[in-house]
């Protein structure tokens, strides 16, 4: 029969590296520990008060606590000293006398003297319990007397050589020493000595007196202090508390209130009660939410109302604009029987109704992205025909204008979830305004994509944009040279319709420009519907960029896009092969 061998219970302490797993753990506890703290501290000024107040009141109360206890010793030491040199004094006179009558060390009758002087002046003592030790040495007298002490102990050790050597000088000294004399623990004591000179030579009278009962009343003083001490930080510490509460409540009351109204819920209020300052911090407080919810809906009902009229208007047009142009295609028709001049005006007109049709359909398009009716309708679509499809529409322009259209798209498909007829429609407004502006040179169309997005870029080489346009190129109506004549006949709401539809499908629409390097705009739109943007696989800043004179990467290049917040942002424009967002406008 065989048995198994018994496992040792310290093996897994022994096993290498279990003593750093510990202290990996404890570590990574302390560390989540110290954050919940920090995050507390950083969070609650509550914490923060009560716990200053509570510091500065233990080191104020502590060092007051030290003085008082040193205080109550020093007092009760200099009582102790002041009542043993009193008998000190007393019993050197008295041990003087009896010791007068005689002359020389040798007499008979000298060592009865010493030891009823001793055993005289030890019952004197009023408290007979005191444990007090009087003793008699006559070290100077070459050992011919003995030493006595009453009661009879062991008094040498108490008596250093620094006290005996003052003493034998004739002088009255005193030290404090522990010991054990008459009991069976040692024990503090006041060690007073003094001359005694008789004529047949010096004789050294010490006093033995403990200070137990002076250290029973300091400790119970010292005790006392703290304990006061204590109560008086908690009491302080409770104060704070309370007093903070006092405060914090209304301003957590004030942030809550705000956080409601800043959610939307403009009909949020604090209770106001009593007439001191909180409260009528309180009353100022819904004042000021009163005439923000009066402002906020007052303007609210102002682009309500122009929202409305716009709309209102853009479907009023319709119908004259309707017959207007069937007139106005009838005389197209027949401008060749025209003269001239009536020729001209007739086509003038067809210019000007399909321009004025176009900003019709903007107006339209721009009031239903205003009033949050935009619909987005995503399916899976390959971007590679739709970028032909655009460059196809746009190519007589471009030709007419001498700007060649070059394009970088990928050999094989590239699919994601977009609205085609928006994506579309961003990348004509894109195009177009390149070859408008592009002044006769090529302009550079790139289609790329990853996991998680598609891009495309559309570069010219035209003037590019001043500094500070960089803010204004997404704004209705903006024109970067009003004295410029348009190709196109555009409406000015392109790019704000370009933007709104990026926002729509989560994705981003930024441009950069440098003057005379010319402008590149890239559309980044997630690869599936919903997802969040991070990066973007073509970078902002084209490649043949120049730098300025003495520029880094990042200055002076400056990009614009929407923010978090849907704002327009406009920032340095690094050049990084795939740009990282850590926010991203929705």
């Amino acid at each position: 029969m065989t048995t198994s061998p018994t496992p040792d219970p310290d093996a897994t302490s022994r096993r290498p590296g279990a003593g750093r797993e510990v202290w990996r753990r404890l570590s990574g506890r302390a560390a989540r520990v110290f954050a919940g703290l920090h995050h507390t501290w950083r969070r609650s000024l509550q914490v923060r008060v009560v716990t200053i107040t509570l510091v500065v009141s233990s080191l104020l109360v502590g060092g007051f606590a030290y003085l008082i206890a040193g205080n109550i010793t020093s007092i009760l030491l200099d009582n102790a000293k002041t009542d043993v040199r009193l008998r000190l004094t007393s019993g050197a006179e008295y041990a003087a006398k009896q010791f007068s009558l005689y002359s020389q060390p040798q007499e008979a009758q000298l060592q009865e003297t010493i030891d009823g002087t001793v055993n005289y002046l030890a019952g004197g003592d009023p408290q007979q319990t005191s444990g007090v030790v009087v003793a008699l040495t006559a070290d100077s007298v070459g050992g011919m007397i003995l030493p006595r002490s009453s009661p009879a102990v062991d008094f040498r050790p108490l008596i250093s050589p620094e006290l005996r050597t003052a003493v034998a000088g004739g002088n009255v000294a005193n030290q404090i020493q522990t010991g054990r004399l008459t009991g069976d623990r040692n024990t503090k004591y006041l060690v007073y000595g003094s001359p005694v000179p008789t004529r047949f030579g010096q004789v050294e009278l010490y006093y033995f007196v403990p200070l137990t009962l002076q250290d029973a009343t300091a400790s119970q003083a010292r005790a006392t202090v703290v304990a006061t001490g204590v109560a008086l930080v908690l009491l302080l510490g409770l104060l704070a508390a309370l007093v903070t509460r006092l405060v914090v409540t209304p301003v957590r009351v004030a942030a809550r209130t705000a956080q409601r109204l800043s959610a939307g819920l403009l009909d949020q209020r604090m209770a106001v009660n009593g007439e001191d300052d909180l409260a009528l911090l309180a009353a100022s407080f819904n004042q000021m939410a009163t005439n923000l919810q009066r402002q906020i809906l007052r303007l609210e009902e102002m682009s309500r109302l122009q929202r409305r009229f716009t709309s209102d208007v853009s479907h009023e047009l319709r119908t004259p604009l309707t017959t207007v142009r069937m007139a106005a295609d009838l005389i197209f028709a027949e401008r060749e029987g025209f003269e001239p001049s009536v020729a001209r005006s007739a086509e003038l007109l067809q210019a000007e109704l399909d321009r004025f049709e176009e900003l019709l359909t903007d107006l339209l398009e721009i009031s239903r992205f205003d009033a949050g009716f935009a619909v987005l309708d995503a399916e899976p679509t390959d971007l590679v025909p739709v970028v032909h499809r655009v460059v196809d529409r746009l190519s007589g322009l471009a030709e007419r204008v001498g700007v060649e259209i070059e394009l970088d798209l990928p050999a094989t498909p590239v699919i994601a979830e977009i609205d085609p007829r928006r994506v579309e429609r961003v990348l004509r407004n894109l195009v177009g305004n390149a070859v408008e502006h592009g002044e006769g040179r090529p302009v550079h169309i790139t289609l790329g994509m990853d996991e998680t997005a598609v891009a495309v870029t559309v570069r010219d080489h035209g003037v590019g944009l001043k500094p500070g346009e960089e803010k204004l190129v997404f704004n209705r109506f903006w024109r970067a040279d009003p004295s410029r004549a348009r190709q196109t006949g555009g409406t000015g709401l392109g790019l704000s319709i370009s933007l709104e539809d990026a926002r729509l499908h989560g994705g981003w629409l930024e441009a950069w420009g440098a003057p005379g390097q010319g402008a590149q705009f890239r559309l980044t739109l997630p690869a599936r519907a919903g997802d969040r943007l991070i990066t973007s696989p073509l970078r902002l800043v084209p490649a043949d960029a120049a730098l300025p004179f003495g520029a880094s990467p990042a200055e002076d290049l400056l990009a614009i896009g929407p923010g978090p917040d849907g704002a327009l942002t406009v920032g340095p424009a690094t050049p990084p092969a795939a740009e990282q967002r850590a926010e991203v406008g929705s």
